[in-house]
């Protein structure tokens, strides 16, 4: 059941941290971030329904994962994590 959770919890987060990236960086319209704040909510109170010493190793993993795409230089890191491009593509 862990397993679904976090998968529910990253599809969340994904969507409303795109949701505010797409508002800032291509300028779309406010009410973007009304799903935005809606999925982020729902990703917080998801990672609630889990042991919280799982939690961690599995963002530690997610950071690690994160960091090792952005730092490989691959072309497709760019459409996978477009939020962390946003201080390289300046």
């Amino acid at each position: 059941m862990t397993y679904i959770i976090y998968a529910f919890a990253a599809v969340f987060e994904i969507a409303g941290c795109f949701a505010f990236w797409a508002w800032l960086r291509f300028e779309k319209p406010v009410w973007w971030l009304v799903p935005g704040m809606i999925s982020l909510a729902l990703f917080a109170w998801l990672l609630t329904l889990v042991p919280s010493e799982a939690a961690g190793r599995t963002f530690a993993a997610l950071a690690a994962f994160i960091f090792w795409l952005r730092s490989s230089g691959s072309g497709w890191s760019k459409a996978v994590c477009p939020i962390v491009m946003i201080s390289a593509a300046d």
